[in-house]
């Protein structure tokens, strides 16, 4: 295992690279100077020349490669000042160090994708197991028919609608908003119960499909029917078997959309307005922000590769065969 875990890692590591190497001289191919937009539009050439020489844009183009790429393990030096590593730039927008600006808006998104991805576990696990515990009955026709209603839905359509009805017309809740947990547990909470709700209603349809077709898989393998022929209890079979073989599945849509979650959820903040990861993202892809956008697609990417990694890991606690493999 812990070969296994040194091999990812070190995987990890050079895909990282090599996601910074393409991102970068992919964005240097756009037919821009950004000192110029990092100035303005009513700049001076003396300005331009300045900002170019700050910024480190007088350099070959490799030279700037590799100073980004070193500054992420070591950090480097501004004029603004020192950035420590992980150092991702200076935004050309704001001037502000990248590493900084992402470390700004991620408590938000965390809170957003945490506190969406308990409630659309426990729900649709819930009632996907019940599903398929209660199979060709009235409540697996009902579970079934509500997820597949639920699951056509989309954030940016059923969003506008619960603001509407909870917080416009009625009052009862307020309009989504961001409040530190360490300040205001009670002010988090309630700021974030409508993205919530309206993003486990969406992620609840589809865990419950799939944890209920898993499900309805296992309970048809051998080993599954050898346990109900041995004459053991209908309940321990389902949940001792059925169910930890069904979870390799349901981890490896948990892993992806958890990673996908935490690179920013774009629509979900613009829909709740909300400034987190996902709208950095697009205002640097707005602005043609080079640091901003190469920053936080990095950080994005380093998301998805360690949650495949725990993911694999994770394969090997719940399925004996692949600790074997």
């Amino acid at each position: 295992m812990l070969q296994f875990l040194i091999r990812r890692l070190s995987g990890a590591v050079v895909i990282m690279f090599l996601i910074g190497a393409f991102t970068f001289f992919l964005f240097y191919t756009i037919p821009q100077d950004f000192a110029q937009l990092s100035c303005g539009k009513n700049c001076s050439p003396e300005n331009i020349a300045v900002i170019r020489e700050n910024l480190g844009l007088d350099k070959p183009i490799t030279t700037q490669f590799w100073e980004f790429m070193m500054g992420i393990v070591s950090g480097r030096d501004f004029p603004q000042g020192h950035c420590a590593a992980p150092c991702l730039g200076v935004s050309f927008d704001s001037g502000d160090f990248v590493w900084d600006s992402i470390m700004d808006r991620f408590p938000l998104t965390l809170s957003l994708t945490i506190g969406g991805l308990v409630i659309f576990l426990l729900f649709g696990l819930g009632t996907g197991l019940l599903a398929a515990w209660k199979r060709g009955t009235a409540v697996d026709k009902a579970v079934s028919g509500a997820s597949m209603v639920l699951s056509s839905f989309q954030i940016y359509f059923l969003g506008p609608i619960v603001l509407s009805l909870l917080v416009y017309n009625t009052g009862w809740l307020e309009n989504p908003k961001y409040v530190s947990f360490t300040d205001n547990p009670g002010g988090w909470f309630m700021g974030m119960l409508i993205p919530w709700a309206v993003m486990a209603t969406i992620f609840t349809a589809q865990y419950t499909r799939m944890a209920r077709s898993t499900m309805i898989e296992q309970l048809q393998e051998e080993h599954v029917r050898t346990a109900r022929a041995k004459g053991m209890r209908q309940r321990y079979v389902f949940f001792r078997y059925a169910w930890r073989g069904s979870l390799i599945p349901i981890v490896t849509i948990i892993g992806m959309d958890l990673s996908a979650l935490l690179s920013g959820a774009v629509v979900t903040e613009f829909t709740f307005d909300l400034a987190g990861i996902g709208r950095l993202a697009v205002e640097g892809s707005l602005t043609k922000d080079l640091p901003l956008t190469m920053g936080v697609m990095l950080f994005g990417a380093f998301f998805i590769l360690i949650l495949n990694i725990i993911v694999d890991l994770a394969y090997a606690y719940i399925d004996p065969r692949v600790r074997l493999a």
